[in-house]
């Protein structure tokens, strides 16, 4: 890091007023994974269709004494009082804040899901905001700026992402900006070897930390019966067709695929993994890394999906439907290997969802991946319309996830 960086981090405050720090933080456990006890008194499993909540308030908990809260590899925090501003290092932790009614404390400063699905439940979704992650470095000034109250995150990716970017620099942050509090929940990478935690295990967590008990249950709620109802619709297993999921990287002008597998761990997958869908590519063949049209017409998936082609976007922040047909369909049905597909035959050819999903986002692309995955059960998907649903046809109630979100449940 630059000495300016140096000198102006030593002129500010070292601690903040309302944050006290557990050992884990301030001594070893802080980048490889905590030694302390991240046992918490709530549940941190996924929920099932039985939960239940009860309505009320935007939170019952009280937030004026001292609270710990704990999670890998951060390991325990404890706070005088619940932090008011935040920014997040990864669209899940943004997402999970917005859920439990953190809105307005939002310091944004990276790359988060497509904002149409917030506006979706009448969130505000700003856009024009500068990244803390950019050309493969770590925007110090931006933090220094920004000054959150706390980072959401897991600490391991500033180091991770960033080769100039060392412990001394995560302990600076912390004691001159805020505490880090989150852990890799997309996928586990090479330096994830602690716990990864699951969408809704994570999520408990940061109620905790935001002691927002209530709305987190109410939105496990409608997570559940979206998975219940939809579960009762679905075919058999075996009658479920197999999806041929590729990387957004990949280039049908130029006969370039990137293919991917949907069970691995984290969020990312966790859509395609909750619909019992399965891979169409082998992980021989994932591993191989770039394929052409030959190689995908050997496997031929009954489905092509687009990995986060939800992402196209047009200026208004909406999805770019023909932006998405001209960049991945129509080069495939013109190229005569790509139009001998099943899938660019049937009109199969899918944009899939955003690897950066909490809570929010991932209720609309269940929902999507279930409209892709059986249309004449759950309806066609149309990308000249998509986000937009007819409402017979969704599967979750877009007025009572706004409700949650204000506090008005």
């Amino acid at each position: 890091m630059s000495d300016n960086d140096t000198t102006r981090r030593t002129e500010e405050p070292t601690r903040r007023d309302y944050v006290k720090y557990g050992g884990a933080v301030v001594g070893g456990g802080l980048l490889a994974g905590c030694s302390a006890n991240t046992e918490s008194d709530s549940t941190t499993t996924e929920p099932s269709a039985e939960t239940e909540t009860e309505s009320g308030t935007a939170s019952s908990t009280e937030t004026n004494t001292p609270y710990e809260t704990c999670i890998e590899p951060v390991g325990c925090l404890t706070f005088e009082e619940v932090p008011e501003t935040w920014m997040a290092l990864s669209g899940p932790w943004a997402d999970m804040a917005i859920a439990l009614g953190q809105r307005d404390g939002f310091k944004p400063a990276g790359w988060y899901a497509p904002g149409y699905f917030y506006e979706q439940v009448g969130v505000e979704w700003l856009t024009d905001t500068e990244a803390a992650y950019a050309d493969g470095k770590w925007e110090a000034e931006v933090f220094y700026e920004l000054d959150p109250n706390v980072i959401l995150g897991d600490p391991n990716y500033l180091t991770a992402f960033d080769s100039s970017w060392d412990e001394s620099d995560t302990r600076e942050l912390v004691e001159t900006v805020g505490p880090v509090f989150g852990n890799n929940i997309v996928r586990r990478r090479e330096f994830h070897t602690y716990e990864l935690y699951s969408l809704y295990e994570a999520f408990d967590r940061l109620a905790d930390f935001f002691r927002e008990r209530e709305r987190y249950e109410a939105f496990a709620a409608i997570h559940a019966e979206m998975q219940a109802e939809i579960q009762s619709r679905l075919p058999a297993e075996r009658e479920r067709p197999e999806i041929g999921l590729v990387n957004f990287g990949s280039s049908p002008g130029e006969g370039t695929f990137y293919p991917m597998t949907v069970s691995g761990e984290g969020v990312e997958m966790k859509q395609y993994r909750d619909l019992g869908m399965t891979s169409a590519f082998s992980s021989e063949t994932v591993a191989g890394g770039e394929i052409d049209y030959e190689q995908l017409l050997e496997v031929d998936p009954e489905l092509i999906v687009i990995h986060s082609g939800v992402r196209l976007s047009t200026d208004d922040g909406t999805f770019d439907g023909q932006a998405f047909v001209d960049q991945f369909v129509t080069p495939t049905l013109e190229h005569p290997v790509g139009g001998q597909l099943t899938a660019a035959k049937e009109g199969n050819i899918y944009p899939g969802g955003s690897f950066q999903q909490g809570p929010i986002v991932n209720l609309f692309q269940t929902e999507l991946a279930a409209r892709q995955l059986v249309p004449e059960e759950f309806g066609e998907f149309d990308p000249q319309q998509f986000p937009e649903i007819p409402e017979d046809e969704q599967l979750f109630d877009r007025q009572r996830v706004a409700d949650i979100i204000n506090g008005e449940f």
